[in-house]
């Protein structure tokens, strides 16, 4: 018990760089698997994917310094974790993996030009989120039929995995992917599995950038698509719930260069944290939410120490069979389904302009070598072309009832409006955030506003 009831501040300190810390383990070991079966689908070998794992935690880790202490607010990053799933439906591209490494670079560019040309940032705000949501459930359902594959090919080791998640997404939601990784390395022990050794030195692999029009046609659009709608848009949501005023010009240039620098190194794509995010800048972080940036720093140091254990992580991924590692990834990506295709059909409206575009991205079917993403937007939207003069001659529904009552994806429409510079509002009751890794539930502050730097 502290006299006057005050805090000293190494105890006011220690609480944020605990909750960062917390954050960055979580982040990393609940899709590190998805990010590397991401990498190596694209052609990368061993050495590649770990390097892009590295490339990935240190951009986090600077990004997050630069945008937490230069803002002073919480400001998550994270990686790209749709668009590591997108990577692997996708597969190979014509000119293999540095064709894919361009396709991160553009993707970065693209990023950059979002946060500084309104005009852009306006267009990605204009696809209707059902049709994007489609989309990121398309490219997420192959990886999540994953553990029922396992559970046929290689039962001994994937029973364990699937009880270990199921029991802890009971009990202890936010552990399910750590320890269901933890089963899989006991399991692989325990049958004999001879893990190789692997170096804790980094090891960065540059890997020249190559063009080609289906790799920034199948991979590049895609990849900026699904995340700006699948992470950026959803992590500013979640930190407005929390009362502050989103930098996502100066989040989305910060990102973008740290993403295109990242890229020939192997990094897909660096980009705002949603459910990371909602851990830094709620209460549990900090009481005062002027000193919840802590966290965010202290989540990229995290981030930073974790990645310099790549060749390990990767060098177990290569020592699975990989239907395991694609079925752990598929557990991790579950929520993200479910909240994907909660967000596609829930207006009649745009609803078979959704399903059209689910079904073709779901397809994995590749046409002239461009993946199954980009042909489902595309169908998605002349889906939407065709309907719109019937749906606009549509009556309205009667109202539910609910007087004043946000929808699941008010958090998500309000920072679409914001990305597209429209002037909104928040009305002060709980709201629900549909985000790229599930559903978080925060509570809303009073009204606040995008800062354009």
């Amino acid at each position: 018990m502290f006299l006057g009831g005050a805090v000293p501040m190494r105890v006011r300190t220690l609480q944020p760089v605990l909750t960062g810390l917390v954050s960055a383990v979580v982040g990393y070991a609940s899709a590190f698997s998805i990010v590397l079966a991401g990498l190596r689908a694209a052609g990368a070998d061993s050495r590649q994917a770990a390097s892009g794992l590295l490339a990935l935690c240190v951009g986090i880790a600077i990004a997050a310094a630069v945008l937490s202490v230069r803002y002073r607010m919480p400001v998550a990053i994270a990686w790209s974790t749709p668009g590591a799933a997108l990577l692997v439906a996708t597969g190979h591209v014509e000119g293999g993996y540095p064709a894919a490494v361009g396709a991160f670079a553009v993707c970065g560019m693209l990023t950059v030009l979002a946060g500084i040309v309104p005009w852009l940032a306006r267009g990605v705000a204009a696809i209707p989120g059902p049709v994007a949501a489609a989309m990121l459930a398309g490219v997420l359902v192959p990886l999540c039929t994953a553990p029922l594959r396992a559970m046929a090919e290689v039962p001994l080791l994937a029973g364990p995995v699937t009880l270990t998640w199921a029991v802890l997404m009971r009990y202890a939601r936010q552990w399910a992917i750590p320890g269901a990784l933890v089963a899989a390395v006991a399991a692989l022990a325990l049958s004999g599995t001879a893990f190789p050794a692997a170096s804790l030195r980094p090891d960065p692999v540059f890997t020249m950038p190559a063009v080609t029009l289906p790799a920034l046609v199948g991979i590049a659009l895609p990849l900026f698509l699904v995340t700006m709608a699948g992470q950026n848009v959803p992590g500013a949501a979640v930190l407005s719930t929390y009362g502050y005023s989103v930098p996502l010009r100066g989040a989305l240039v910060t990102t973008g260069l740290v993403s295109t620098a990242a890229a020939p190194f192997g990094g897909h794509a660096v980009n705002l944290a949603a459910i990371t995010a909602a851990l830094t800048a709620g209460p549990d972080a900090h009481p005062d939410p002027a000193r919840r940036w802590i966290a965010t720093l202290a989540l990229g140091a995290g981030q930073l120490a974790l990645g310099l254990g790549a060749a390990f992580a990767t060098a177990l991924v290569v020592a699975s069979p990989p239907v395991l590692v694609t079925a752990v990834a598929g557990l991790a990506l579950l929520p993200a389904l479910a909240s994907s295709l909660a967000a596609a059909f829930t207006g009649p409206d745009l609803r078979e302009a959704a399903a059209v575009t689910f079904v073709v991205t779901a397809s994995a079917t590749s046409i002239a070598g461009i993946g199954s993403a980009f042909w489902g937007l595309a169908a998605g939207s002349l889906a939407l072309l065709l309907t719109r003069r019937r749906t606009a001659s549509r009556p309205p529904e009667p109202p539910d009832g609910r007087q004043g009552a946000l929808s699941p994806a008010r958090g998500i429409a309000a920072a679409r409006r914001r990305l597209s510079g429209l002037p909104f509002g928040v009305s002060g009751t709980s709201s629900r955030t549909v985000t790229a890794a599930g559903t978080h539930s925060a509570p809303s502050r009073s009204p606040t506003s995008v800062r354009s730097e």
